[in-house]
């Protein structure tokens, strides 16, 4: 079986257990292994896999890549993260120039319009403000991989996308190139401070949350 007809038929079939409309399904040429889900909404939405990740992962991980991604439209999480990073924006934007009107007014005394005072504490808090609103984005997109990832389970089975992120998680080992490998949009395992800016949880942290949420 061809393997976009064979993508095809899985995203079909998930996308009926799942309650959605079918999305398109697409095949590009690249070498990693890579799959992503956008579009407007979750009966209008595009399942994209790579050549690589065709090529390198068994029949059975593929179906729960698709799963993964399937979650992803069902959940509405594409739109969901466009709209809290543009909420969060407007909050940084609006708060900073808050902070810098009352600064600018009651530190230094400027009672006309806005004075060197405004400006330059607007630059710093829109900074400040902009990192932890990051922080706050970044948070949700580890949980919603966390949940894609439950999901995937329950369409293609636990082992299945057990086994899918294993095979993954070898891929980064054997590989020396990737700072980033974006199948499921996985990064490193940074530490620390670096944690907060994950928009993907490590991959072993994924492995068991599906171990303990299925056992």
């Amino acid at each position: 079986m061809a393997p976009r007809r064979g993508c095809s038929i899985t995203v079909t079939r998930q996308a009926r257990e799942a309650g959605i409309g079918v999305p398109e399904v697409a095949i590009y040429d690249s070498p990693d292994l890579n799959a992503f889900a956008t579009g407007a909404n979750r009966d209008h939405a595009l399942v994209a896999v790579s050549a690589g990740l065709l090529q390198r992962m068994r029949r059975e991980e593929v179906e729960a890549v698709l799963g993964h991604e399937m979650s992803h439209v069902a959940n509405g999480g594409m739109v969901t993260l466009a709209l809290i990073q543009g909420v969060v924006n407007t909050f940084v934007l609006f708060l900073s120039r808050v902070i810098g009107q009352l600064v600018d007014r009651t530190v230094f005394r400027n009672e006309r319009g806005h004075g060197p005072g405004f400006w330059i504490t607007t630059m710093i808090a829109q900074m400040v403000l902009g990192v932890l609103a990051m922080i706050i984005v970044m948070w949700f997109s580890r949980w919603r991989e966390f949940r894609a990832d439950s999901g995937g389970a329950k369409l293609a089975g636990r082992d299945k996308m057990i086994r899918a992120l294993e095979r993954l998680c070898a891929s980064v080992q054997q590989d020396p190139m990737p700072e980033q490998l974006q199948a499921f949009g996985i990064a490193g395992k940074p530490s620390g401070l670096a944690r907060m800016f994950m928009s993907h949880p490590p991959i072993e942290e994924r492995i068991a949350a599906l171990r303990a949420r299925y056992t």
